[in-house]
């Protein structure tokens, strides 16, 4: 039977509401990123959107340190620092060169991804539907990018490492999640992955203008926004109920794409980006009918920032 929400919290509409506003703020991140295109390389624009993020987080720092921390977290965060700076550097590189509804498409794998390392890494139980679901996905990911019918450029290859880069980051929160508490390990990610791209922004760094640092606080501004309406929405509802509203970011960030950066509405990136958030539904509603744990991380572990949009496009799973 599936564990029903404290009476208090129960408000599906209200928990849609809120799922639909951070939709529409990783959009938002996602449109700004591709406005600022390829004139920063995509280390040095990555390392100056997780700065200003760090720097809202600094009146955290001293409660940070006063918690203590011992070895084998330490080198758990620093295992997730690492992979999720390559993560983001890699969705930069990608929003920079691909439609943003591609991106955004190509993205919705990342849960996929997770599950199947839940599998693999935490020996979760994969049952034959599971099995079938991700396979739906892997489809629908074959749907946009249809390998054979056109060429596949480096930011096609960017977007699917990241999917797979950020997908061991959440593998690594679910871990930290046992150790340290969930701000903590919100607030830390912030920290290690502006530590970790700093070598990566130094050796390619070209001059910025403030006009672009704002920009890039922006990005930081909009996805604090989208991970605390997720958080909201995903404490309201349960997952069954939020997780196909993921859907209509395909939609806003096609409209977008084509209203504000002539882009070419691809029925094919539609129809595969519903194939794939179809399956990840099905696999949500499975596991909360079965009341049995999602391998995705909780709202309150993500993956710094954009998620959602950096990358993601599960309403767990989000990078930005």
């Amino acid at each position: 039977m599936m564990k029903s929400l404290p009476q208090t919290a129960a408000r599906p509409l209200a928990g849609v509401l809120w799922m639909f506003g951070s939709g529409l703020c990783f959009v938002a991140v996602t449109g700004v990123v591709r406005y600022l295109g390829t004139d920063l390389p995509a280390a040095q624009s990555a390392f100056v959107r997780y700065a200003c993020g760090a720097a809202f987080l600094l009146p955290m720092v001293p409660g940070l340190l006063r918690g203590g921390m011992d070895g084998r977290t330490a080198g758990i965060l620093a295992g997730r620092g690492i992979v999720h700076s390559l993560a983001v550097i890699l969705w930069f590189f990608a929003m920079a060169r691909l439609p943003v509804a591609e991106v955004t498409a190509i993205g919705y794998l990342n849960p996929v991804m997770v599950t199947l390392g839940g599998a693999v890494f935490f020996g979760e139980r994969f049952a034959l539907r599971r099995f079938a679901a991700i396979f739906v996905a892997l489809l629908g990911a074959l749907i946009v990018l249809r390998p054979g019918l056109r060429d596949l450029s480096l930011g096609h290859f960017a977007q699917l490492a990241a999917a797979m880069m950020f997908a061991s980051s959440y593998l690594f929160a679910k871990g930290l999640s046992k150790l340290i508490g969930p701000a903590r390990v919100v607030a830390l990610l912030s920290f290690t992955v502006t530590v970790g791209l700093a070598p990566f922004a130094w050796a390619v760094w070209v001059p910025i203008t403030l006009v672009q640092v704002g920009w890039l606080a922006l990005v930081a501004v909009f996805a604090t926004l989208g991970h605390y309406c997720m958080q909201q929405a995903m404490g309201l509802a349960p997952l069954a109920v939020t997780q196909p509203v993921i859907f209509l970011q395909l939609v806003w960030a096609t409209l977008m794409g084509s209203l504000m950066f002539g882009e070419r509405v691809d029925p094919f990136v539609l129809i595969g980006g519903a194939t794939i958030i179809g399956a990840i539904s099905y696999i949500t509603w499975r596991e909360a009918v079965r009341n049995v744990p999602a391998v995705t991380p909780p709202p309150d572990a993500p993956c710094g920032g954009v998620v959602m949009g950096e990358g993601a496009g599960s309403a767990p799973a989000r990078a930005a």
